[in-house]
């Protein structure tokens, strides 16, 4: 119990920033323009908590943990401090952002060094946590544990104590079960365990048969693993193609013990470090940088996408915010959805039309949307305007996208010449793309046939359709009138209403794109699915949720993407398994926003149907061989109640075209979060693997009601590695459980 902190301050002691934070200081919490308040911040001996002091009665000590924060912004780049702070104040200012829905904290500091301190010291402290494997992660966790556990601070662990530390970690045992731990190590005969007694009870409680038993059987030279051996292990159960010299590198990065390493030896914790860092991890390690070809026609990607991105909660009645468009965009999505109306004072605002919804300035969310767009990905991002401006305003708006995105926005297309078809991801790379609705053909930009001042066109599809969501009645279909100022930055991504695949290869140009609504793009997916995919060969497609979808729920996008649709719209605020999904799709290549389809939906001689599945080369047929062995740390969901304990089952499910969709589920195991085992296999048949994602999921059982989530993880199955693998778990918002996992044994082979 005495390694308190060490989480914390791993690879930190003695750090001038970490002192900063341990000592602390005064800031200004500001709430409103009229609410502003001085109030205490530090952070706490464990390193992993921050305190601050509250005047409220009933909670005087406010504290939140490292791991609850999402970032830490400098400036003004909140939407409170942008409202409620003077621009003089943006260099004093920063925002702490927190994971899921908590409300940002929007501080300020007495001078802009000390802000950058705070900001500075913070992320440091943030990415030192973030960098500890999961297995420092798993030993610091236990440590706390047993420090909350341990009630008068003596050092020492009492039957009482260890049963309440079991309860902390979620592992409920028997009397009986406690008092023989506690006994067999207990050897001083105290009635308390402290020191070495505490160790061996720390070692009793992390023993992992599974890894033991594995590591036993390659463990062949003076009871560790030789380079030779681990090159046998690597070879026979991760059928890895690997050398020697891939063997030696393994130990050099994994083996802590230095009398091993000369050797050229494997200790087994080596061995479970390296099976917890990213080189033992389900996700091929060379998917999380940019793998796949860039430069192929934009068209040739799936496209992380959102839908309605200003909206923080539902449809009718939720706010809209800019913290919405950088949530989303720093989750890499790369086309989001921008609802522009008639605002006071001639400023054009983003809200959802006809409801109660809050507004938002139009260019405040282009500042944002301008300053987050590339913080995590490169890639180009497509800005969708749903236009219901007057003139005047979409003159304003041109205007906005015109100054603020500057030469990041394309306004004329790339190269001399007119195009005949899409720039690359490369080529577009840190720029803006517009979506709407354009007076004239592309080629005008290369001619003197531009001068249309303005004109009438019909408007987007998403908005005639608004009378499906209960909203206000509205003519379907209506006109508006378009200024030229809009209609010319609007390059690649031309708005068409769709009038059947025979027309639109006729006479729809490549950078015409048409939306679909939900209901229509099922429908064709299922009867015209070779039509659909040979569409998208040559052209964007953009589908979006019903608007019948008050509550922001989302459909399915697989199916979508089967036909290779690209823009596959979401409501990214809703946790909902299409999000994590959407998640797992482009999860690989450096989660970049961009996934490359596979060859046969680009392929202009194929015949690829996902329903009926004649044969071709998308026919790869495969076995998949899953063996769900054991789970560690896994969160309690019902914290207020010290004596719930999850009872953990496994459910593994392959979504990909409809012959290969199957879920399987394991037993569920009573009372033990800690370190359940199941050690089930299962078995899929995969006829199209290239389309094919895995998720995992693990669940509460519950008898008499529907069954609580404990975590997940997706993939596609092209991304996964076969062998003995650890899987990460994500919460419902996406977020890693630092310490939790699942281990399991994979195994994709040829049927």
């Amino acid at each position: 119990m005495e390694a308190n902190g060490t989480a914390g301050k791993h690879g930190l002691e003695g750090d001038a920033d970490l002192q900063f934070l341990l000592v602390g200081g005064e800031l200004v919490k500001i709430r409103s323009g009229s609410w502003k308040k001085s109030r205490f911040y530090r952070l706490e001996e464990d390193c992993k908590t921050l305190w601050h002091e509250s005047h409220k009665v009933l909670r005087k000590n406010k504290t939140f943990t490292i791991d609850d924060i999402d970032s830490v912004r400098m400036g003004r780049q909140s939407e409170g401090l942008n409202k409620h702070t003077d621009p003089s104040a943006e260099e004093r200012c920063f925002s702490i952002i927190f994971k899921g829905r908590k409300r940002n904290l929007d501080l300020m500091a007495a001078s802009a060094e000390e802000a950058k301190q705070w900001v500075g010291s913070l992320n440091k402290i943030i990415n030192n946590m973030r960098n500890l494997s999961r297995q420092q992660k798993s030993e610091h966790w236990i440590i706390n544990c047993m420090r909350k556990a341990d009630k008068n601070e003596d050092n020492k662990m009492t039957l009482k104590e260890l049963k309440h530390f079991l309860r902390q970690i979620n592992v409920e045992v028997d009397d009986t079960y406690a008092e023989e731990i506690f006994k067999k190590c207990d050897e001083s005969k105290s009635g308390t365990l402290e020191g070495s007694e505490i160790k061996h009870f720390y070692d009793l409680l992390t023993q992992r048969e599974e890894i033991d038993v594995i590591y036993g059987k390659y463990a062949q030279t003076e009871g560790q693993m030789s380079a030779r051996d681990l090159l046998s292990f690597l070879l026979n159960e991760q059928r890895e193609q690997v050398s020697m010299e891939d063997a030696l590198k393994l130990i050099e990065k994994y083996e802590m013990d230095g009398t091993a390493k000369k050797k050229k030896h494997m200790t087994k914790d080596g061995f479970l470090m390296y099976l917890h860092q990213e080189d033992g991890s389900i996700l091929n390690p060379a998917h999380n940088h940019v793998y796949q070809d860039m430069r192929q026609p934009l068209n040739h990607y799936y496209i992380s996408s959102s839908h309605n991105t200003y909206l923080m909660e539902d449809q009718l009645k939720g706010p809209s915010s800019t913290e919405a468009y950088i949530k989303a965009l720093m989750k890499s999505c790369r086309c989001v959805e921008l609802d522009c109306w008639d605002g006071a004072n001639g400023e054009p605002v983003i809200y959802h039309g006809y409801t109660l919804t809050s507004k938002v300035l139009f260019r405040d969310v282009i500042k944002a949307i301008k300053n987050y767009a590339f913080k995590t990905s490169q890639y180009p991002v497509i800005l969708s305007l749903e236009n219901h401006c007057s003139v005047e305003q979409q003159k304003l708006m041109a205007h906005y996208l015109i100054s603020i995105l500057g030469d990041a926005l394309v306004s004329k297309p790339l190269g001399k010449t007119m195009p005949t078809n899409f720039p690359s991801p490369e080529d577009l790379k840190g720029k803006f793309l517009i979506k709407g609705k354009r007076l004239n053909k592309l080629d005008a930009a290369f001619t003197n046939n531009n001068t249309i001042e303005e004109d009438t066109v019909s408007e987007e599809d998403e908005a005639a359709d608004c009378k499906e969501n209960g909203q206000k009645a509205k003519p379907k279909k209506s006109k508006i009138k378009l200024a030229k100022e809009l209609s010319d930055i609007v390059i690649y991504c031309k708005s068409v209403h769709f009038n059947g695949f025979e027309h639109a290869k006729d006479n729809q140009a490549f950078y015409e794109m048409s939306s679909f609504k939900e209901s229509k793009a099922f429908n064709l997916a299922e009867t015209s699915a070779t039509a659909f995919m040979h569409h998208n060969m040559d052209k964007l497609s953009r589908i979006y949720p019903a608007g019948s979808r008050t509550d922001s729920s989302n459909y399915n996008p697989v199916p979508m993407w089967n036909v290779g649709c690209q823009i596959v719209a979401l409501n990214f605020q809703t946790p909902s398994k299409e999000m994590y999904l959407n998640q797992g799709r482009f999860l690989p290549n450096g989660f970049c926003g961009y996934i490359l389809k596979p060859e046969f939906q680009r392929s202009l001689s194929s015949q690829f149907d996902p329903n009926t599945l004649t044969r071709g080369p998308w026919l790869k047929k495969k076995i998949f061989h899953v063996m769900v062995i054991s789970a560690q740390q896994l969160p309690k969901l019902n914290k207020d109640k010290q004596k719930s304990i999850v009872d953990p089952l496994v459910r593994v499910t392959i979504y990909g075209v409809p012959a290969d969709n199957a879920s399987k589920e394991t037993h569920h195991i009573e009372n033990n979060g800690f370190n359940p085992m199941w050690n089930e296999r299962f078995e899929f048949k995969i006829q199209v693997p290239e389309l094919a994602m895995v998720q995992f999921v693990v669940e509460d059982y519950d008898s008499t009601s529907q069954n609580d989530l404990v975590g997940q993880y997706c993939l596609p199955l092209t991304s996964v590695q076969n062998g003995y693998r650890h899987v990460p778990l994500l919460t419902k918002r996406g977020d890693v459980i630092s310490s939790a996992g699942l281990f399991v044994h994979l195994m994709l082979m040829d049927a």
